[in-house]
C-alpha cells in the first residue's frame, strides 16, 4: 500500500468500529464551538443583533459581561509602561474571568475551539496526510516562546500593542467584517507554510498566542486520558491527527512510568485522539492531585 493510501485510512478503523458520528462527533463539537462563537461577534455588524460588542481582544456580551484576552492585557500593561497608560478595571476584570476558565478547561483549549485559524491549520494537516507529505522543515517548538517574549518587548519599546497589528487571529477576524485585504495573504501563507514547509509549522512552532495560553494549561484539572492504554493496538492513527503528538507517548506507553493522564501543557484537548482512536483507547477525564505537568519536550514524536 502506497504512502498516500496508508494516509488516507487515518481514522478508518475508527468509523468501522464506532461508525461515522462517533468517530467525529469532537471535531463537529470544536468547528460548532469556533463557528458559533464568530457568529456572535458577526451577528452586529451583519445583521444588526449586537449580542456580544468586540473582538476576541475585548467584548462585552449582551452589555454586562466585559471579557478581556489576558495576554493582550498583558501587552497593554507592558505597552503602558512608557506610555503611561493605564487599562481600564473593566478589562482586568475580563481578563480574571478568561483566565479562571482556561484555567480551569486547559489553555491550548483556545487554540483548537475558539481559535479562527484553528480550521485553516488542521486543513492543512489534513491535506499533507492526503498527499502523503511526511519531510518537512524542523523548527524549535520553544521558539514560540522567544517569540511570545519579543511581543513583549516589542509592546515595551513601542508603547503599543503592535503585535495585535499582525496578529492572523486579529486579522482573520478584522476580514470577516470588512473584508480581507493583507490579512488574506497572511492567512494563505500560513496555510502554505503548514502544507509544504513545516507540518504544523505556525501553531506548534511559532504562535506567541499559543505559547502564552500553554502557561496556565499547566494547572488546569480537565485533561486527556489514557485510561484502557492497555488495549492500543499501535495503529498510530492518534500520533497522525494530534497537533502535538509529542504529548500521547509518556501516558499511552507509560514512558519512565508515567501514569495515563496526559498531563503536557502543550496539549489542546482537542479529542481527536478520542475520535480517531477504534479501541476507545482516550477519553476526557480529570487530572489527579499527584499528577504533575510534563514539561520535558522529546525529540521525536513518533511512537
Amino acid at each position: 500500500m502506497s504512502l498516500a493510501a496508508k494516509t488516507s485510512r487515518v481514522g478508518a478503523d475508527a468509523i468501522a468500529a464506532k461508525g461515522w458520528w462517533r468517530s467525529q462527533r469532537w471535531l463537529l463539537a470544536r468547528r460548532a464551538t469556533q463557528a458559533g462563537i464568530l457568529l456572535l461577534f458577526l451577528a452586529g455588524p451583519w445583521f444588526g443583533l449586537w449580542i456580544v460588542k468586540g473582538n476576541l481582544a475585548s467584548s462585552l456580551t449582551l452589555g454586562v459581561l466585559p471579557l478581556t484576552d489576558p495576554y493582550v492585557l498583558l501587552q497593554s500593561l507592558v505597552a503602558g509602561l512608557s506610555s503611561r497608560h493605564v487599562p481600564l478595571a473593566s478589562a482586568f476584570i475580563g481578563a480574571a474571568i478568561v483566565l479562571g476558565f482556561y484555567l480551569l478547561v486547559g489553555g491550548r483549549v483556545y487554540c483548537s475551539w475558539v481559535c479562527p485559524v484553528n480550521p485553516v491549520t488542521d486543513f492543512a494537516a489534513w491535506l499533507r496526510r492526503r498527499m502523503g507529505l511526511r519531510s518537512g522543515a524542523v523548527l524549535s517548538r520553544q521558539m514560540r516562546f522567544w517569540l511570545l517574549a519579543m511581543t513583549l518587548v516589542v509592546a515595551a519599546l513601542s508603547g503599543s500593542i503592535a503585535w495585535e497589528l499582525v496578529n492572523p487571529v486579529s486579522m482573520m477576524h478584522r476580514g470577516l467584517i470588512f473584508g480581507f485585504g493583507a490579512g488574506a495573504a497572511v492567512i494563505a501563507a500560513i496555510f502554505f507554510f503548514d502544507l509544504f514547509v513545516a507540518p504544523r509549522g505556525w501553531c506548534g512552532h511559532l504562535c506567541p498566542v499559543g505559547a502564552f495560553y500553554s502557561l496556565p494549561a499547566r494547572w488546569s484539572p480537565l485533561r486527556v486520558l489514557a485510561a484502557r492504554r492497555e488495549a492500543c493496538n499501535d495503529c498510530a492513527d492518534c500520533y497522525a491527527v494530534c497537533p502535538e503528538p509529542l504529548v500521547i507517548k509518556p501516558a499511552l506507553k507509560a514512558v519512565d512510568g508515567a501514569g495515563p493522564v496526559i498531563t503536557s501543557a502543550q496539549c489542546t484537548n482537542c479529542a481527536r485522539c478520542i475520535d480517531v482512536c477504534s479501541k476507545d483507547v482516550f477519553e476526557f477525564g480529570l487530572r489527579p492531585a499527584r499528577a504533575r505537568p510534563s514539561t520535558a519536550v522529546p525529540a521525536r514524536a513518533e511512537p
